[in-house]
């Protein structure tokens, strides 16, 4: 089965339609098959996104795509200083 892959807005409006499920007495297992994902992703989702709205959800997986570009380019430099220096000391 194909793997989908939610947006951080079709996260937070299944999380808010899974609480208003819960809070009319809908257990969680029922919640996470109307809502079309298993358990462990409810709760995954639910730790992650709890408190947001639609737009800091968004922007939440804009800095986290940021910051995993940054920490690529991080290691690059960090890779080439490390080759430069062992250039420079003739260890090659």
């Amino acid at each position: 089965m194909a793997r989908k892959r939610h947006t951080a807005e079709e996260i937070v409006n299944k999380l808010r339609e899974a609480e208003v499920l819960i809070a009319s007495g809908t257990t969680v297992a029922q919640v996470c098959k109307q809502i079309g994902v298993t358990d462990q992703t409810y709760y995954k989702w639910r730790r992650e996104y709890g408190g947001l709205k639609t737009n800091q959800a968004k922007r939440f997986k804009e800095l986290e795509q940021e910051n995993t570009r940054l920490k690529k380019l991080l290691a690059e430099a960090h890779l080439d200083k490390a080759m430069l220096q062992e250039v420079a000391r003739g260890n090659f």
